[in-house]
């Protein structure tokens, strides 16, 4: 079992970790309905490619499949949702902010603590979306009952406000992989 502080302190080994369906709902409530959705971190059997896609059209990708979300990007996309690797956030906040379109990452709620987010969003409008509860992130196929932080989406011209606080149901669904 992999444990808690092995997640928070990521050296890039755990950064394939799986959000589950009822952590992808509440944001999916926020997407226009005519928007196509790019979730660059993931593979077909994602949670996020599978819950929105039943209201969006949905572009995928993944560095297992060759595309690099440093380098690629699909010819048609207007959001950007996903759950991105916990190494070089940095990275891929400065490049989702010069796509100047909307996005929602799930992010752990420690990087607030950091300087590069107060960099980052200093001329522009950071959101969140937060929650009553953390979030359990599977692992390598285990899922992570002992999360020691709590997670929030990281927006940018996405949500009509700029921090929306929401109820999950860890009880109500469970990770499918």
């Amino acid at each position: 079992m992999m444990k808690s502080n092995e997640i928070l302190y990521s050296n890039g080994n755990n950064d394939e970790c799986h959000t589950p369906d009822y952590a992808v709902i509440p944001i999916m409530e926020y997407i226009p309905k005519d928007a196509v959705v790019w979730c660059p971190f993931d593979t077909q059997d994602s949670r996020f490619v599978k819950e929105i896609a039943k209201t969006n059209q949905v572009e995928f990708s993944h560095i297992n499949n060759g595309q690099d979300f440093y380098k690629y990007e699909p010819k048609t996309w207007d959001i950007i949702i996903s759950n991105p690797p916990y190494t070089n956030k940095r990275k891929i906040f400065e490049r989702c902010l010069a796509f100047n379109k909307p996005f929602a990452l799930l992010m752990s709620n420690t990087w607030l603590n950091d300087s590069a987010p107060k960099q980052l969003f200093m001329q522009k409008d950071l959101q969140l979306l937060m929650f009553d509860k953390r979030i359990r992130f599977s692992c390598n196929g285990i899922v992570n009952n002992k999360i020691t932080f709590s997670s929030s989406y990281y927006c940018w011209n996405f949500l009509p406000k700029q921090i929306i606080m929401e109820t999950i149901d860890t009880t109500k669904t469970i990770l499918k992989e």
